[in-house]
């Protein structure tokens, strides 16, 4: 073993590995994507014996090859961030019917924010809507454990299961102990053995529903009784007066004084969160001499089928609980199942009431506040009870007065609203509560910890400088983007995006991006525009890796039905977005192997596209005249724009501008945006006078250009074109006789050095 400061990526790598997995597969994806390639990078090293290791087309073709090597035995990993689950969710209803064969987990990173995402989805509820096992880890050392007890649970109850975790436990980083070297579990002699049940007829699927409904039964047993799953939902006390902390009795770590009335339930890293928060409130509150209400605490790390026995036993005597989670309010619609189903006298608190955030991340200040908040009503709804609710207004200067009466639930307060300063008062009231006990008076937790927030806060209230998300300077989109644009003028066009950088084609002053719905939307949204708005041109964006992974089954759609749409295919030899990982068309496998790229302009012929034009995206005039060529073709027309991402090459030399030259009429910048280029008002020259001129960022600027073909008086000088190419005709694609020969592709390719691909190198002027 060797201890080794890991993300929790990488740590879940090294669990599944140790947990003898033999096969992993998923599809890039922020913030799940460190796992696979950790994987292929110690395969790569020989740290990781008898595993396959593959970045698949897509999401659901990464699942599907994974259950046939479940079926023969093999355990096996999924990767995906929660919204690629929707595109392997089609093999994973069936899957869970049929049933597997070695252990099959799968581990879907969630995105509380959203940080990098279209939806802030819970995969807690898809594990509830497939039925599948859910684990939702608290903190990467918790998601370690996880993992590998995973793999156990599938083979013991032949089920796929998974593990939850979100950004922040995926990017989390501490020390682990490893394995220095792992090795894939032997397969069962015989392999796959046939059985009608891996066929699913509609007979196999009422049985198998009828399997489903039976093992999660009994792992909901299992989760609240086997030592192996129960670990993960940890339940103690503590607060009060004489705490007895560590002291276990009746399974709940800190039992034996008074007993508590108030709990807190929480799930995946807002467990920890709370944990945070509590230990703050204590600190402080005991440097104030302010008691703090005995609870109860109950962590669930296996949200799915829900722990209900020991949700039961953490629930005996009390009277409210607050529950914080993210990101649907699962765990709390769970105590509220188990409050009616038993006839709990329990009050449940939570994103519902108000008392949570109803989206987004929690923060250990904001639980703070909001157990302070939480705990100053409850005890005083405790102290003085009322019959129909109290009463109680917050007056100005923070004090409690008048005779309003509380009836105001939490749902109607701003759900997202942070810890109150100290100078006013929680506005958060609920049916049936007391008033809040000393907002802003002697006593009051919330108060205090409004106070020492407040104290701790580094913000700033001045105005912010706009930094919105923008195109790479050199990036080979910016030039195709502005090329449709002018192939376009003077025509009604809708213009649909789709997944990856080229998104921010939306941004001023490219305005280029009208839709962008989901991976490949694009280019099907596109011919329903063309069916609605016949007399507007419709072009679809999609990357090379899009193009793979969602496009080619809604351009046969296209071709099929003869919608008039373009599809711009923006190939710069990545997967930009999630890390530069290699996909069909660059021919780099994750198992080192090299193999002929899967050729786009070929897929696009074999669909029936009769017009497929190329062009450099940095050679401005040739772009505009190929991508009006497709623009006017009537019917399904492609244009392939090809050149590398800069992640992928080394700059060309900066730009120059000349001073004698610039008027200052910043047309470099408004037209293409680029931010390797900045306008000085300082700056003086004879033709721009007092008006300032551009400058460019020598540190930004990647030499592509595209610049100096925009400048209107030939002011910005250098390289016209990527690797000094001059502008030419635009290329149109002639089939192989032999499709399946090797050797350079077919129209533009990449000329200069070598360029750097997942990891490996592709050749110049040849296949990638």
């Amino acid at each position: 073993m060797v201890k080794k400061l890991l993300m929790g990526n990488e740590a879940f790598a090294h669990a599944a590995l140790e947990a003898g997995v033999n096969v992993v597969a998923g599809y890039p994806g922020t913030p799940s994507s460190e796992l696979v390639e950790t994987v292929a990078k110690l395969h790569a090293a020989g740290a990781a014996q008898d595993v396959h290791v593959e970045w698949s087309t897509n999401e659901k073709a990464a699942l599907e090859m994974l259950a046939g090597a479940s079926y023969c035995g093999a355990r096996v990993l999924f990767t995906c961030k929660q919204v690629g689950l929707n595109v392997a969710s089609d093999a994973l209803m069936s899957l869970n019917y049929v049933g597997t064969g070695g252990g099959c987990v799968l581990f879907v990173a969630d995105d509380p924010g959203p940080i990098s995402s279209q939806t802030e989805q819970d995969t807690r509820r898809f594990g509830s809507f497939a039925k599948v096992p859910v684990l939702d880890p608290a903190t990467p050392e918790q998601g370690f454990a996880m993992m590998r007890i995973a793999f156990e649970l599938s083979e013991r109850y032949h089920t796929p299961v998974i593990v939850r975790p979100t950004t922040r436990i995926n990017h989390a980083s501490t020390f682990f102990e490893v394995a220095e070297e792992t090795h894939g579990r032997p397969l069962p002699e015989g392999g796959f053995q046939k059985d009608p049940k891996w066929v699913i007829f509609p007979k196999r699927a009422y049985e198998g529903h009828g399997e489903i409904n039976r093992r999660l039964a009994q792992i909901a047993w299992d989760y609240a009784h086997d030592p192996a799953f129960a670990q993960f939902n940890e339940v103690f006390e503590g607060g009060g007066e004489g705490e007895t902390i560590g002291v276990v009795q009746n399974g709940v770590e800190g039992a034996g004084a008074s007993a508590p009335a108030v709990g807190i339930v929480a799930g995946g890293v807002s467990a920890a969160y709370a944990r945070e928060a509590l230990s703050l409130i204590e600190a402080q509150a005991s440097r104030a001499g302010i008691p703090v209400p005995r609870y109860r605490f109950m962590a669930v790390g296996t949200p799915y089928p829900f722990p209900a026995e020991t949700a039961a036993a953490f629930a005996e005597e009390l009277t409210d609980v607050i529950v914080f989670e993210e990101l649907d309010s699962v765990l709390e619609e769970e105590m509220l199942k188990l409050t009616g189903e038993r006839h709990l006298p329990l009050r449940v608190h939570g994103k519902l009431t108000g008392a949570a955030n109803d989206r987004g991340e929690n923060t250990t200040e904001n639980i703070a506040g909001r157990l302070g908040r939480f705990f100053d009503r409850t005890s005083a709804s405790a102290d003085s009870p009322r019959e129909g609710g109290g009463t109680s207004t917050c007056s100005s200067n923070g004090s409690l007065g008048g005779t309003a009466h509380w009836a105001v639930p939490f749902a109607a307060q701003p759900a997202r609203e942070e810890v109150p300063p100290p100078s006013r008062c929680s506005s958060e009231t609920e049916h049936g509560a007391s008033p809040d006990a000393g907002c802003g008076q002697a006593g009051s937790l919330a108060a205090l910890v409004a106070s020492i927030i407040g104290a701790n806060n580094l913000g700033y209230d001045g105005p912010l400088p706009v930094r919105p998300p923008v195109l790479c300077a050199g990036c080979p989109h910016r030039g195709s983007f502005y090329a449709v644009k002018q192939a376009l003028r003077g025509r009604e066009a809708v213009l649909c995006g789709d997944i990856g950088c080229y998104t921010l084609g939306n941004a001023q002053p490219l305005d280029a991006v009208d839709t962008c719905l989901c991976m490949g939307a694009g280019i099907t949204m596109a011919q329903g525009f063309a069916v609605a708005e016949p007399h507007k041109k419709q072009v679809a964006f999609v990357g090379d890796s899009t193009f793979f992974a969602s496009a080619m089954t809604g351009i046969a759609n296209a071709v099929y039905n003869g919608h008039d749409v373009t599809f711009a295919i923006l190939d710069n030899a990545t997967t930009a977005m999630t890390g530069s990982q290699p996909h069909p068309g660059t021919g780099v496998t994750l198992m080192g192997e090299r193999r002929r790229p899967i050729v786009i302009e070929e897929v696009l012929h074999g669909l029936g596209v009769q017009h497929i034009g190329f062009a450099n995206p940095h050679s401005l005039e040739s772009s505009v005249a190929a991508a009006r060529a497709a623009i006017d073709f009537e019917g399904p027309s492609a244009i392939i724009f090809r050149a590398p991402c800069i992640q992928l090459k080394k700059p060309d030399a900066p730009v120059t501008i000349d001073a004698d030259t610039c008027t200052g009429c910043k047309k470099c910048i408004t037209s293409i945006g680029c931010p390797g280029i900045g306008f000085d008002e300082g700056l003086r020259g004879p033709k721009s006078g007092t008006r300032g001129q551009a400058f460019v960022d020598t540190g930004l600027c990647d030499g592509c250009g595209l610049c100096t073909q925009v400048c209107p008086f030939d002011a910005i000088q250098g390289a016209v074109g990527f690797g000094g190419a001059a502008p030419v005709e635009p290329t149109i694609y002639a089939p192989n006789p032999d499709p399946f020969q090797t050797g350079p592709i077919s129209g533009l390719t990449f000329s200069g050095e070598e360029l750097e691909c997942g990891g490996d190198a592709v050749e110049e002027g040849g296949a990638r």
